[in-house]
């Protein structure tokens, strides 16, 4: 098994900058997987000085596929091409400012064959921004294609 410190990011995730909206993977297990972001001005989803609401959703989905791309790693497979689902219990306190550092924690709710349901809250500092369920349907394409 690879170490998370010794793989990177664009061989876990399908995205290329700049539409990259994660920094690095953190931790994953079988549950639980992190990952971190600082919030940059030239980022494609800062507006006034902040990251907006889809740059946050689509920040969550990268941690989903950061995660999905970690255990095809490990086990000899591609990584596969993940689409959102639907998002379900979206609850936004604010949206951050530039400079902050971000990290979402997804925990593993349901794995049914191709589709994972995840619970994803993403924090600065202590402070809870964002919270919601997300369904992430894995396709048979590789992100390589």
């Amino acid at each position: 098994m690879r170490a998370i410190k010794d793989i990177a990011l664009k061989e876990l995730i399908p995205q290329r900058p700049p539409f990259v909206m994660i920094d690095r993977l953190v931790s994953s297990d079988a549950v639980y997987s992190v990952t971190e972001l600082e919030v940059r001005p030239d980022n494609v989803f800062v507006d006034n000085g902040r990251m907006t609401a889809a740059g946050m959703v689509e920040n969550i989905a990268q941690t989903c596929a950061a995660r999905i791309g970690y255990i095809n790693l490990n086990s000899g497979q591609p990584v596969k091409i993940g689409v959102i689902g639907s998002i379900s219990n979206l609850n936004f306190a604010r949206t951050p400012k530039v400079g902050e550092h971000l990290v979402t924690t997804i925990q593993l709710l349901e794995e049914v064959f191709q589709v994972t349901l995840v619970e994803a809250v993403v924090k600065s500092g202590d402070e809870e921004l964002v919270r919601c369920n997300m369904k992430i349907a894995l396709t048979d394409i590789d992100s390589k294609d």
